[in-house]
């Protein structure tokens, strides 16, 4: 099986290139598919062999070929992380048509990852399509819960459990996490008179729930709360910026949307034991 463990390494560093394509212009309303890539300094069309991932990058000491000046260290991490993320796609959940899904739901999540990061920005070109997809996607593969049965119990409803039951669960979990979210910007904005969260935040977490589910995206949200709260003040902190400084919150939902996809069931189970909640 190794050979296929390096077949998704290989996926993920050829996507990952693509991705960083996306990452550069969908901010700027360009098109990711017409015009070759070219270097953000001079402006010269890269060569096909200037594109290869990683390896460009490592012939060329981290330098353009015509103008010398540094290439973002953003290319090679974008690639390499993509590469691990499918691999570790494929090591959990094998050939089925759930690792084609999550490939395309880490996929997005990588490049408004980078883009938050960059231009603290979530575009609606992603978001939105992203939770269409989402409910899409759960008539084929099941979203994990029992929050469908549990309304459809509540009305006196009999329904088998199968596709129905799963875009239940997805069409919730998108309500729910994006609902809370929404009521937290809200709560924050009249106690502190001023945003705290985007609305492109909602959207992104709409977008998780609609793909994981309700307690997977309320996972996400403790996670992407608890990182950006420990990592924001090490950064205010070593940079001397004040604590209005606008984090890139969206970022960070994403990576924990990341780990709640690949190891959240793992998490919730430690958690329900540590807390000894049956």
């Amino acid at each position: 099986m190794l050979i296929w463990e390096w077949f998704f390494v290989s996926l993920g560093l050829i996507v990952g290139s693509f991705l960083n394509v996306c990452i550069l212009r969908i901010p700027r309303r360009q098109s990711i598919v017409f015009h070759g890539s070219s270097c953000n300094h001079c402006g010269q069309a890269l060569k096909p062999y200037d594109n290869i991932p990683l390896a460009s990058f490592l012939l060329l000491s981290g330098k353009c070929r015509f103008c010398k000046k540094q290439i973002s260290w953003q290319y090679p991490v974008v690639e390499m992380l993509t590469g691990v993320i499918y691999w570790a796609t494929y090591v959990n959940y094998g050939f089925q048509w759930k690792t084609a899904m999550m490939l395309i739901f880490f996929s997005a999540l990588i490049v408004l990852v980078f883009i938050d990061l960059n231009e603290r920005i979530l575009p609606n070109v992603i978001t939105l399509p992203g939770i269409v997809l989402g409910l899409t996607f759960s008539l084929w593969v099941l979203v994990e819960g029992s929050t469908g049965l549990l309304i459809l119990n509540f009305f006196d409803y009999s329904c088998p459990e199968g596709r129905w039951v799963s875009l239940l669960n997805s069409l919730v979990g998108m309500v729910v996490s994006s609902g809370f979210l929404w009521l937290v910007a809200e709560a924050y904005l009249k106690l502190k008179k001023m945003e705290g969260m985007g609305g492109g935040d909602i959207k992104l977490i709409g977008m998780v729930g609609a793909f994981l589910g309700v307690k997977k995206a309320l996972l996400t949200i403790m996670m992407g709360s608890m990182m950006g709260a420990l990592i924001g003040l090490v950064f205010i902190k070593l940079t001397g910026k004040d604590f209005k400084y606008e984090l890139p919150f969206g970022s960070f939902l994403g990576i924990a949307a990341i780990i709640s996809s690949l190891w959240g069931t793992q998490l919730i189970s430690w958690y329900f034991v540590m807390t000894k909640i049956n």
